[in-house]
């Protein structure tokens, strides 16, 4: 397998450092290829406008989605953007490893999603879902959050994480076409012992050796929908 891990978090004693560790290491004692971008480690810039760019198709007015689109098919991404572009289409298997901030994503890792997953590269001409540019590729959120499991619950005061994680599940991984895996979630990790932490990376070191066959979301079929409601859902809002 070829594993892309896009880690997120500023903290290198982390509980998610720890995770992405373990994944590297297992991954590769078991001969795998592993690539890691560390967005803060790289300092990577959030901001989605014209520095993604070297050239302009329109220096009057900035259409994101046009800008993106010339600049696919002339090979015009900056070059740090181009490269982590690359690193997606290298991947058999992407994974997005990061802390639950305010019920979302850290804003580093969505500004690299709104970078990265640009029109010509990662959608567009009528590529998406089941037939999006990322076909016959898995992905799969690696996540902690601050409290406990049952305050991620229908019973407690957040909604279940797989309700949080929709909008990555549906909205990034699906819509470009990868396969979604089940998250692996660690709940409250400044909450446990040291012991249970363990337990959790041993238990995320089994899950990331078996990728390829660990278990997937629902996915959205094309052929479910028809035209008009496809095409009005065709580019994330």
């Amino acid at each position: 397998m070829r594993v892309f891990i896009v880690h997120t978090h500023h903290e290198t004693t982390s509980f998610n450092a720890s995770m992405t560790r373990e994944a590297v290491a297992a991954l590769t004692q078991a001969g795998h290829e592993v690539i890691v971008s560390d967005l803060f480690a790289m300092g990577f810039d959030p901001v989605s406008d014209r520095r993604n760019f070297k050239n302009k198709a329109d220096s009057r007015r900035l259409r994101q989605q046009a800008e993106e689109a010339y600049a696919s098919a002339h090979d015009d991404f900056v070059p740090e953007l181009q490269a982590e572009m690359d690193k997606v289409a290298w991947c058999d298997i992407l994974i997005f490893q990061f802390p639950i901030w305010w019920l979302g994503l850290p804003a580093i890792l969505k500004g690299w999603v709104d970078r990265v997953f640009a029109v010509g590269r990662a959608y567009g001409g009528g590529r998406w879902f089941d037939g999006g540019v990322f076909a016959g590729k898995r992905a799969m959120c690696a996540l902690t959050v601050g409290g406990l499991e049952p305050v991620y619950s229908k019973v407690g005061v957040y909604a279940p994480i797989e309700q949080i994680l929709f909008p990555v599940h549906r909205g990034i991984f699906g819509f470009t076409g990868f396969t979604v895996i089940e998250p692996f979630v660690v709940y409250g990790p400044n909450r446990i012992t040291e012991e249970e932490r363990r337990r959790h990376l041993d238990r995320y070191r089994r899950r990331v050796l078996s990728l390829d066959t660990a278990p997937i979301l629902a996915a959205a079929k094309t052929e479910d929908y028809d035209g008009p409601v496809l095409r009005a859902a065709k580019a994330p809002t």
